[in-house]
């Protein structure tokens, strides 16, 4: 008779076994046969690298990249544009918005192959050289961050909310980037900081 509190040496071995058989089950058979073959070639072979061609702030980019890989991780790891932040990696804080064809995604949902074609701007992309951009400015003058960490998402969505015609009132503002979370609790300055760039009469 077994002690209780120890495990039934027969129950763990069939639990190992049951697990085992349910990854395989899941396992694609691509992953199984690769797997035959070392790690390195299983690698190479299930994530065939595709071409890639974007144009990323004004300069357009010839890549080979995985089909899996998403436009943050393109970004920061691939061409090292660490602007972007990596917030929760579920599209649910904002940190990582870029704007894509003018408009503004989470670049961490986003798949970098559904970029082909088309015209990708971080926030490195929007000063020109040391001039700042209008919303740069709006946000360093009304101190619109803390920690700062979530302040490039921030003026990427915040340029994106005045492109699209949803900062014409406080709430308005509040409503269109509720999608940009500020763990500092920044809010209302970020709110002033929208507001003055947009009413500043500079283009945005």
């Amino acid at each position: 008779m077994h002690d209780p509190i120890t495990p039934d040496p027969s129950r763990r071995s069939f639990l190992k076994r049951s697990s085992a058989l349910a990854a395989i089950s899941l396992t694609p058979p691509a992953m199984v046969r690769a797997a035959e073959k070392g790690f390195d070639e299983k690698i190479a072979g299930v994530f065939e690298k595709m071409p890639l061609s974007v144009t990323i702030n004004g300069t357009k980019q010839q890549l080979s990249i995985e089909p899996r890989v998403t436009l943050l991780d393109l970004l920061r790891e691939q061409l090292h544009l660490t602007g972007t932040k990596k917030g929760c990696d579920h599209g649910q804080c904002g940190a990582c918005t870029v704007h894509v064809n003018g408009r503004r995604v989470n670049s961490c949902l986003t798949l970098a192959l559904t970029t082909e074609g088309k015209q990708v701007t971080t926030i490195e992309g929007l000063s020109k050289g040391e001039q700042l951009h209008p919303m740069q400015e709006a946000f360093i003058e009304f101190d619109g961050f803390q920690c700062g960490y979530c302040t490039p998402g921030q003026i990427m969505s915040a340029v994106a909310c005045v492109r699209e015609g949803h900062a014409n009132t406080p709430d308005q503002v509040r409503e269109f980037m509720s999608g940009n979370i500020c763990r500092c609790g920044a809010y209302s300055n970020i709110v002033d900081a929208v507001m003055n760039a947009k009413q500043g009469g500079k283009t945005i």
